[in-house]
């Protein structure tokens, strides 16, 4: 008698502790990354590769696929989707240089012509804004009720002098989330399901290599680790770096960036913004010394105005997350899945 546990769910691709495990029991294991010394590959299950070249450089590759629903949503739609989401992740590598992107579109037969040029047109849009020209792709049509619409895969490589990994935290790092956070996955279940929540509740959905850049340049070596907090959200994105690195996080309630809209909307949901989806947000490690100027520096940026410092790396309960109140601590649970599926 089959279980629950011979099929795939909905949960199993939802970024959190079900679908970090399917990864590890079937993608990952017993799979030789085969790559040249001193290269990060398959088994760190980090944001992407990272292939020594020679002259200190890396070639930085990653690949990411795109199934949301609505397709156009407020503040974006699944073309600026595709193309933020492959460069965001080569950024949180370091790569904020991006050499070439690809992309392969698969669409429903019956799908609208003019909603296929519109999203192209987005997708153009943003390869211009992150300056990450678009190479090669491929096109494949399905049957009626084959798939929903349209599904988008990109691929990006990069270059860097300076790897950037999620494992990198150290005790009394501070953690801090370059904007408000929450905003993506509650924009997009508010237009699946027309909830006509009040107030200006948009995706945050953004390349961000340009915001990653500059702090790398005005600060050498102050990202110790760094994560883009998509699916499961910004508690998913710290449960998985601190069980790499050992380490335990301390957040702090108040600190907390979000918007009045995302926080309206999570209170009549009944949703922690924690754990809902970022499309233009990092969650970065900083030595504790250069936590302050790096808010600065964020600020400075269009994308970064909401930088915050919220919380602290610690040596207590390596791989937990820990909410202060500020009237007591709380953990925080590792979502098992996202809980708005198909947000991304």
């Amino acid at each position: 008698m089959s279980s629950q546990n011979d099929r795939i769910l909905m949960k199993h691709g939802a970024g959190g502790r079900a679908m970090r495990k399917l990864v590890e029991d079937v993608f990952v294991k017993d799979a030789p990354d085969g790559l040249p010394e001193g290269s990060v590959g398959l088994s760190a299950m980090d944001d992407g590769a990272a292939i020594p070249i020679g002259g200190g450089k890396f070639l930085v590759v990653t690949a990411d696929s795109h199934v949301i629903s609505p397709i156009f949503f407020p503040g974006g739609d699944i073309g600026r989707l595709s193309v933020s989401g492959t460069v965001n992740d080569l950024a949180m590598m370091g790569a904020t240089s991006v050499l070439a992107l690809t992309c392969a579109v698969i669409l429903e037969e019956g799908f609208p012509r003019e909603e296929l040029e519109r999203i192209q047109a987005s997708i153009r849009a943003t390869c211009k804004e992150a300056s990450a020209p678009i190479v090669t792709g491929d096109t494949k049509v399905m049957g009626r009720g084959e798939i929903d619409g349209i599904v988008i895969s990109t691929t990006g490589v990069g270059i860097t002098e300076h790897v950037i990994r999620d494992a990198g935290f150290r005790a009394g790092d501070r953690v801090i989330v370059t904007g408000t956070i929450g905003d993506h996955g509650l924009a997009v279940l508010s237009a699946r399901h027309n909830l006509g929540i009040e107030g200006d509740l948009r995706s945050d959905v953004a390349p961000i290599g340009s915001l990653v850049a500059l702090v790398m340049a005005r600060h050498p070596g102050a990202i110790t680790a760094m994560k883009d907090p998509t699916r499961g959200g910004v508690a998913s994105a710290l449960h998985e770096m601190a069980h790499k690195a050992g380490v335990g996080v301390v957040l702090d309630q108040n600190a907390l960036p979000i918007s009045s809209e995302v926080r309206g909307a999570a209170e009549l949901l009944g949703i922690d913004p924690l754990v809902v989806a970022n499309e233009g947000k990092a969650v970065m490690g900083v030595r504790a010394e250069d936590a302050d100027a790096v808010v600065a520096t964020l600020r400075e940026h269009p994308l970064g105005k909401s930088a915050a410092i919220i919380g602290t790396v610690t040596s207590d309960r390596p791989g937990s997350l820990v909410l202060d109140t500020g009237f007591g601590r709380r953990l925080v649970a590792e979502p098992e899945g996202e809980p708005l599926p198909r947000i991304c």
